[in-house]
């Protein structure tokens, strides 16, 4: 993790299956709605897969850039941020972009018993620590409810 990155720690437990939070995190349908938290009109554009570019993007076209670095089927998914997306453009040199560079935000999913319990670590700059903790937990309700309905 880079040194001048806070991990924040989030945890959640649902009353839904394990392929049903799976859904509720990296379908389209659902995600607009969840990371509507993070920033109105945010999306991805990925298809998920090991390997893969994510571009998750806001209606002002400014977002992050990530590459997909695990996805174990509704275990777990991590993706490590490459760069900034801003003006519509990809962006891996200026100061912003190489800040976000080597963050990573991981999903842990578990199920027991009917309850799923999901985990999220996400590397944060520390000026945005507080507002994106305070995000994440008003993102997680969301997918709860989302997930429970």
């Amino acid at each position: 993790m880079n040194i001048n990155k806070k991990r924040i720690e989030k945890s959640i437990s649902i009353q839904a299956t394990k392929e049903k939070v799976w859904d509720v995190l990296f379908t389209d349908r659902y995600t607009r709605i969840w990371y509507a938290e993070f920033g109105a009109g945010s999306y991805a554009e990925t298809d998920w897969k090991v390997g893969s570019k994510a571009i998750f993007k806001d209606d002002s076209e400014s977002g992050l850039i990530g590459k997909i670095i695990d996805n174990e089927r509704y275990k777990k998914l991590s993706v490590e941020y490459t760069g900034n997306f801003a003006d519509g453009k990809e962006d891996y040199d200026s100061d912003i972009a190489k800040d976000v560079k080597g963050g990573r935000e991981t999903y842990h999913i578990s199920e027991k018993e009917g309850v799923t319990y999901l985990e999220v670590e996400c590397d944060m700059s520390p000026e945005y620590f507080e507002m994106m903790s305070e995000a994440w937990e008003n993102a997680l309700q969301k997918i709860k409810s989302l997930a429970e309905e």
